[in-house]
């Protein structure tokens, strides 16, 4: 009896000795990617060239945060009308495909102080001109999506926003197309090589093209596209859970539906908010009370499902929809509205590297 009771006195001991040792969480894997789509001043069309003089007084913003560095490492050029990009149109709002605004100018602007430029073909917007451009000719746009990139030294995204019955062998066409003049670059050391796809924010939308991206197309060990971006919602989420709920999804996969969706590394995603809605929010204002904020623990740990072999911890990191001007229902991120404050502050907190360094692989 006694040699009983010592060792309950024993295992209680150990117990209080456990119950006081902190628990050390996971170390922060950091967050490499930080950027901004970007709509220009007419609404995501950039139909007109800019002078620099307008477009750094309305975006000044981007390329420093208050102390000469830069508030974001990516800036996404949206959007590219596919159909045009493969007839390369050239009327008075698009040259060669391309739209009038997006020139070596404003690519200059943001490269020349180390921040990546991608352009973005699609958006909600354009997906019948998507689906009309697959059907026409998918390898011929992927073709001249390459070409378009090469000149223009920015790299390419795929928003293929088409939900109900995307052409995916289509877009496996443009996709090869793509890769045969700019093969996958690991070391992203080459700007037009950079081709990457946004999904929902879950994986509760745009099934289809989620389950094939993340089978084929962003397998760690046989990558086709650098990573995924996970989209804005309808609105931006309520609270951190509400945003790391819909994350999750892509890191489990959805292994009930037909196909299963299988899971996707977290070193292969972004995740994204709203800047501004009628008003400037915290995003955009004030990263202390942001949503990149208090979902930065989970961003920079969230554990790989345990059927990717060798995936490391941790999402790539941020995007930001939208700066200057996305739509006639939000206020435009220009004077007096910068997001110094939200972004800005965020890429000091964060130690956003610029520029972009080379991407975690697993």
């Amino acid at each position: 009896m006694p040699r009983y009771s010592a060792r309950i006195a024993m295992i209680a001991t150990a117990a209080l000795v456990l119950a006081a040792t902190p628990i050390r969480s996971q170390a922060p894997t950091p967050v490499q990617v930080y950027g901004a789509w970007h709509c220009g001043n007419d609404y995501c069309t950039w139909s007109a060239p800019r002078t620099l003089t307008d477009f750094d007084a309305k975006n000044r913003w981007l390329v420093n945060r208050g102390d000469g560095h830069p508030s974001v490492n990516l800036v996404v050029l949206s959007f590219v009308h596919p159909l045009r990009l493969l007839n390369k149109t050239t009327d008075a709002q698009t040259l060669n495909g391309i739209p009038r605004g997006m020139t070596h100018e404003v690519i200059d602007y943001f490269t020349s102080r180390g921040v990546r430029v991608m352009l973005s073909i699609g958006g909600i917007t354009y997906v019948t001109a998507w689906n009309q451009a697959l059907a026409a000719n998918a390898t011929q746009l992927g073709l001249n999506a390459a070409q378009a990139a090469a000149d223009l030294g920015v790299g390419i995204e795929i928003d293929y926003e088409e939900n109900r019955n995307p052409n995916l062998d289509g877009l496996q066409q443009f996709i090869t197309a793509y890769r045969s003049l700019l093969p996958y670059d690991a070391s992203g050391s080459v700007p037009a090589a950079r081709l990457t796809i946004d999904l929902a924010a879950g994986d509760r939308w745009l099934i289809g093209i989620t389950e094939r991206a993340t089978r084929l197309w962003l397998n760690p060990n046989n990558p086709v596209l650098d990573y995924a971006n996970a989209m804005v919602t309808a609105r931006q989420p309520r609270s951190a859970a509400d945003a790391q709920a819909n994350w999750q999804e892509h890191v489990d996969g959805k292994p009930q539906y037909a196909p299963p969706i299988p899971p996707l590394a977290p070193a292969k995603f972004t995740g994204a908010f709203w800047l501004v809605g009628s008003k400037p929010i915290a995003e955009c204002t004030n990263f202390a009370s942001s949503l990149q904020k208090s979902t930065g623990p989970y961003v920079q740990t969230v554990a790989p499902h345990a059927s990717i072999a060798g995936a490391t911890r941790g999402m790539l990191g941020y995007m930001f929809w939208a700066a200057e001007c996305q739509g006639t229902r939000a206020v435009c991120t220009t004077p007096p509205n910068g997001c110094q404050g939200g972004v800005g502050a965020g890429a000091t907190a964060y130690a956003i590297p610029i520029p972009m360094p080379p991407l975690r692989q697993q």
